[in-house]
């Protein structure tokens, strides 16, 4: 059986794979002395099978171990065939956390650092026909202040707004085969002013490059060019022109040949900016309706059970009126951006930097590299609309490392805008958001009242940071309501009845929706988590009240729309 058939990368697709998911050998090294032992030599049998891609302490890895678990090993075999030793054999990791260290036949190829990012070896030199022996070797420790761990809770039981951990392999596994002259990576810019995309390609070889664009199955353009390896440009005009919108992705297939290597991509013709205080979407005002969304399951913690899952939690946030989500305190998998993508569904996507010691000068390099990785990795999808590196710093001390890694992710992306931390302290950022978790309908419109005149509002860190009226404000979490018959927690006193629960949850949205100097806003949260009870639905992913009713709260229209 193979678990998560589907394949993990849509947007760099080769029809030439073999997903690697389903039954691997398992074991638990407590004593963390299995190299010492020889455990990556094949020799040592593991004592329990895993379903790989969900992390052991998941009820659908048939593991179910909620403790402690530093160093875990993985198993399995997989045959090769002779004519996969004429070309390049990559193995890919989607994610695996924290530390991986891969061998093939008792021979290590290579070792990756970072819970949440993917990473590949390419392994022709240590496979021979037939089968072939994987062996992973993942160390993991959420109480190291140098490893980020996200919501992942550093006691042994949940707790608070820290939730079941995850060790090692979490996302699928999968060989490709590539040809020795192949496209290696691409970028894609898109230009809806110009209806154009520009290309630029990393490639292996010399050959002819060929980029050839479709809208619905028809040709939309083409352009070729002879290469040489290294780098190229191109740029297609395109003859359809169809925007990449709110509800409505208008993806753009993309074909791409080098040689005999080809890859399917897409894109979505769109553009993001500023004018004033407004965010605009190809030119438009749209006000950022978003929902706090952490990606956690009930049965596989990190990883959703099926890759409907994932587009289905986007179809629930639509329905009550949400136009897009902060991905929190997690880099989500690249089907969930395909999932977006094609659902015209708006993302800023985060580091999830909790657990890790800024004040620690090696912390930087914790964050930065694997940071890095994901912009890198996910350029390319159009509803990622800004990157936001860390979450509720509180320390000024920083301003040297927030500085840093704002400037790195602008150097990296400078299409789209970054929030250097969000929430508390900032020092250099394109928006300036604040969390406001005031319950009182009253008091909170108030904090914001003369924010469209003075450019004052209330400021819960007033020693932190000071805001000087000039950049786009954005509420990037509020809400919380407590609404939940199992006990647990949310922010503020819950609700008496129903009707005190949507006239609060109206109140609160309303002091933003009608105030002109705010872009956006993001409701925490989507769902449960766990003993943090605040979702509009279930852990289950039952709605709480009727999406219609929430939409007509989230989803009306804004005053910056209006303008």
């Amino acid at each position: 059986m193979t678990d998560r058939p589907e394949h993990p990368k849509p947007q760099f697709q080769r029809e030439n794979w073999t997903n690697l998911n389903g039954l691997w050998s398992f074991a638990v090294d407590s004593g963390e002395s299995g190299s010492e032992r020889g455990w990556q030599n094949g020799s040592h049998p593991f004592g329990e099978s895993i379903r790989v891609p969900f992390c052991p302490q998941s009820k659908l890895s048939g593991i179910e171990n909620r403790d402690f678990m530093r160093s875990v090993w993985y198993r399995r075999t997989f045959p090769v065939d002779e004519k996969d030793l004429d070309g390049i054999l990559r193995l890919h990791f989607g994610a695996v956390d924290y530390r991986a260290e891969v061998y093939i036949n008792g021979e290590r190829v290579g070792v990756h650092s970072g819970g949440y990012t993917s990473f590949w070896f390419d392994i022709q030199a240590y496979v021979k026909p037939g089968e072939n022996t994987l062996t992973v070797h993942a160390q993991d420790d959420e109480r190291d202040p140098l490893i980020p761990s996200g919501k992942q809770c550093p006691s042994y039981a949940s707790r608070g707004c820290h939730y079941t951990r995850t060790t090692g392999i979490w996302q699928t596994v999968w060989l490709e085969r590539i040809p020795l002259t192949h496209i290696e990576s691409v970028r894609i810019i898109p230009s809806p002013e110009t209806g154009t995309v520009t290309l630029t390609a990393v490639l292996a070889g010399n050959a002819e490059l060929t980029a050839a664009a479709f809208y619905e199955g028809r040709s939309a353009g083409s352009v070729s060019c002879s290469c040489c390896g290294g780098t190229a440009t191109l740029t297609i005009p395109l003859s359809e022109i169809h925007l990449w919108e709110i509800g409505c992705g208008r993806l753009y297939t993309l074909e791409l040949s080098y040689g005999t290597d080809r890859v399917e991509s897409y894109f979505g013709l769109r553009s993001l900016s500023f004018c004033g205080k407004a965010f605009l979407l190809n030119g438009k005002p749209v006000f950022q309706r978003l929902i706090l969304d952490q990606g956690f399951y009930p049965d596989g913690i990190y990883t959703a059970p099926t890759d409907s899952d994932l587009a289905e939690d986007i179809r629930r946030a639509q329905a009550m009126g949400f136009n897009g989500a902060r991905l929190h305190q997690k880099i989500f998998e690249e089907r969930f951006l395909y999932h977006a993508d094609r659902l015209g569904y708006l993302v800023w996507a985060e580091y999830p930097s909790w657990g890790l010691d800024l004040s620690d000068p090696r912390a930087l390099h914790a964050i930065l590299s694997e940071w890095l990785e994901e912009v890198r990795r996910d350029f390319n999808h159009p509803s990622i609309i800004g990157w936001c590196p860390l979450n509720e710093t509180n320390n000024r001390q920083l301003e040297s490392t927030l500085r840093m890694l704002y400037e790195a992710t602008k150097l990296a992306d400078p299409t789209r805008p970054c929030i250097d931390t969000s929430g508390y302290v900032h020092v250099i950022t394109d928006c300036y958001d604040v969390h406001d978790y005031e319950q009182d309908p009253d008091v909170f419109r108030s904090h914001y009242e003369n924010l469209s005149t003075t450019g004052a509002y209330h400021e819960s860190h007033p020693s932190l940071q000071k805001y000087d009226g000039s950049a786009p404000f954005f509420v990037s979490e509020y809400g919380g309501v407590f609404w939940s018959a199992l006990g647990g927690w949310g922010y503020g006193k819950s609700p008496q009845s129903e009707a005190e629960y949507l006239a609060r949850l109206r109140g609160l949205t309303d002091a933003l929706l009608d105030n002109p100097a705010v872009f956006g806003f993001c409701y925490t949260q989507l769902t449960d988590v766990e003993q943090e009870q605040n979702g509009l639905y279930t852990y289950e992913r039952a709605a709480k009240f009727p999406p219609h009713i929430l939409a007509s709260i989230f989803g009306r229209e804004a005053a910056v729309e209006r303008t």
